[in-house]
């Protein structure tokens, strides 16, 4: 069954519902830090944001008597939107509870943009992106795109893992197998695993070990299952697709950052089924298609769309096979999705 579509009025309703209990949240917190900050606050000490609760974040004390320990922390009205993976300095009070009071510089950011169209950072001080998709739900190329541009845009190494090979059959194999053909035939690092049979789990690892990882791709293609091989001892929900639509359930609502043994961290993104990019430009968009680089600027029209006019070089290269159909049509979806002052 469709869902029903909300009218404007009941759209505006809902917001304007959770701006009411986002208001009341922030009041009853600055009360809180007001009684926390009239009290004795201990020494400032540097602390690891692991995970993000509304108007609170769980630190970990990276140094000081609290090493090690996590506390969940009330943030200071002048600070910044803070995610996971932030290193932040923040001063212990009572009951276990501290106060953040200042944001270190951040070395990376994969961002998004909310519903509203606003710059949402999703993870913070990030070495490695791995796009985790799978045979079901539907891998979606187009997706895969927009993670690989927001890598590129963010300086951040992709990694594509399909995860739930065991998955593959004689209906989705041809399928599957063409989608994982262009990525590899580009040089991107590929990895298939299941994190159900345990197949390739070994290979994963090594990927992870040493690095600051995040997790990204749509809701139901196991993130969640990931993180429980790889670290048994952390049980995360793991949810079933949905009979109806075929979709994942969202299990995971807030990214968290985990640690590895042997090093490295790794933080599990909420799974989502869109990623805008309008926080991007056309040439970020084209940076992000690798294969167009020695391409571009040689098309002969400076204004060319790349669409039908003679002399492109894009479609020249598509016409000898240099770039492959899906990329191209997924370039021109993205470029159409951008904003018009963008495009």
């Amino acid at each position: 069954m469709a869902k029903r579509q909300l009218s404007r009025r009941q759209s505006w309703r809902i917001e304007k519902i959770q701006e009411e209990r986002a208001a009341r949240a922030a009041r009853r917190e600055s009360r809180a830090l007001e009684e926390l900050e009239g009290g004795d606050l201990g020494p400032e000490q540097h602390g690891l944001v692991i995970a993000h609760f509304g108007v609170q974040v769980e630190v970990e004390a990276l140094d000081g008597e609290h090493a090690g320990e996590v506390l969940r922390c009330h943030l200071r009205a002048n600070l910044p939107a803070l995610v996971t993976g932030d290193r932040v300095v923040w001063r212990p009070g009572n009951q276990g509870i501290g106060v953040i009071v200042a944001q270190l510089p951040r070395h990376s950011e994969l961002c998004r943009p909310d519903m509203r169209g606003q710059l949402k950072p999703v993870a913070a001080n990030v070495e490695q992106i791995v796009i985790v998709f799978a045979p079901l739900p539907e891998p979606h190329a187009n997706l895969i795109d927009r993670y690989l541009i927001a890598a590129e845009h963010a300086g951040i190494a992709p990694l594509l893992l399909l995860n739930k090979a065991d998955l593959i059959d004689a209906l989705n194999q041809t399928r599957i197998e063409a989608l994982l053909a262009v990525y590899r035939q580009l040089g991107y690092p590929l990895l298939e695993v299941s994190a159900h049979d345990g197949a390739g789990m070994d290979a994963l690892r090594a990927r992870l070990d040493g690095r600051i990882s995040v997790f990204v791709g749509q809701s139901g293609v196991g993130k969640s299952s990931l993180v429980n091989s790889l670290l048994p001892e952390v049980d995360t929900r793991v949810g079933a697709l949905s009979e109806q639509t075929g979709k994942g359930t969202h299990t995971t609502t807030t990214a968290r950052l985990f640690h590895f043994p042997a090093g490295g961290d790794l933080i599990d993104s909420p799974g989502i089924r869109e990623f805008g990019l309008g926080h991007v430009s056309r040439d970020d968009v084209e940076a992000g298609f690798i294969e167009f680089r020695e391409l571009l600027g040689h098309c002969r029209f400076r204004d060319c769309r790349h669409d039908r006019e003679p002399g492109c070089a894009l479609l020249g290269a598509l016409a000898d096979g240099r770039i492959q159909p899906q990329r191209l049509a997924s370039y021109r979806h993205i470029l159409a999705s951008l904003p018009e002052t963008d495009y």
